[in-house]
């Protein structure tokens, strides 16, 4: 599996066949200028919750990719379907096996309203699954206990993905009680440096993460890793 970082909350993640892209937020983004979204090829867009951060580029990349389907809660599929783009809804601790694997659909505390005002629905995290690898994408939210029935219900994870830019979402020091939560010591960060209350000191959040003995990575926009 190969995750690109795309900036702020949003993912690019290759499976074996299949290509998914988590929150697309990249036009609205000035970190992410060099990212060339129309070259983007997606088989699946995920949304986490409803915030403009997260949906802004959503019906770019369906134009761009007219056979993808959304995957979200059924508050954001509804909405999207009256823009013609056609989805699979799921709901907090339901998952459903797709043709790359199985998303599972848990908690996450935060809020989540539409660029228009409408409601979206309870926010949350994805849970990927695929044949050889586990990973969680926590979407925004806060430090919350329902993390620890993520290794209850779940295969182990390889990889965590956690928001870290605080005033928003948690900050790093939480993000690291977070790790011990879901049984996960390898972090990648994200939600953070898009907007000024969420500036980031990476060398003083990879060394909190070194001081429990975890990794955290932190990847420029653009870049990947391989799981």
């Amino acid at each position: 599996m190969k995750i690109t970082f795309l900036g702020h909350a949003t993912l690019f993640i290759e499976t074996e066949n299949t290509k998914l892209i988590v929150d697309p937020f990249i036009s609205g983004n000035s970190l992410a200028a060099h990212i060339d979204m129309n070259a983007l090829k997606a088989d699946y867009i995920l949304i986490t919750h409803g915030h403009q951060d997260h949906v802004l580029d959503v019906e770019t990349i369906a134009k761009n990719n007219p056979e993808a389907l959304l995957i979200s809660n059924y508050e954001i599929v509804e909405w999207f379907s009256t823009k013609g783009i056609n989805g699979h809804p799921l709901n907090h601790g339901g998952k459903f096996k797709f043709d790359f694997g199985t998303l599972k659909y848990v908690n996450a505390i935060h809020s989540s309203i539409l660029p228009d005002g409408s409601y979206g629905g309870n926010p949350g995290g994805f849970v990927l699954t695929t044949p050889s690898k586990c990973v969680y994408i926590a979407g925004d939210t806060a430090l919350t206990l329902d993390m620890k029935l993520i290794p209850e219900t779940c295969p182990p994870l390889d990889l965590a993905i956690f928001p870290i830019g605080d005033n928003f979402t948690m900050g790093y020091e939480d993000a690291s009680i977070a790790s011990d939560f879901v049984n996960c010591s390898k972090v990648l960060g994200y939600h953070y440096d898009t907007f000024p209350p969420i500036k980031l000191d990476r060398a003083k959040a990879q060394s909190h993460f070194r001081s429990k003995g975890k990794e955290l990575i932190l990847l420029d926009i653009g870049s990947a890793i391989s799981i």
